[in-house]
């Protein structure tokens, strides 16, 4: 159906008292608690919120 890659991610570190664009990134990528995994669309845009907040989340998977 899809032929759009996807890659799974990970939060792993808290938000709290990070920088509020780094939040903003954590958000965007659709990240609430913590150890929750999203799928997203792995797009430039998408794959710099993640390069922005590495120390916060993990790529679980790429597809």
């Amino acid at each position: 159906m899809s032929d759009k890659k996807m890659m799974k991610v990970k939060l792993v570190r808290s938000v709290h008292g990070r920088l509020k664009r780094h939040q903003a990134c954590v958000r965007g990528l659709g990240l609430r608690r913590m150890h929750q995994v999203v799928e997203v669309e792995d797009t430039p845009c998408t794959r710099g919120m993640v390069n922005a907040v590495q120390y916060m989340v993990k790529v679980v998977e790429e597809a």
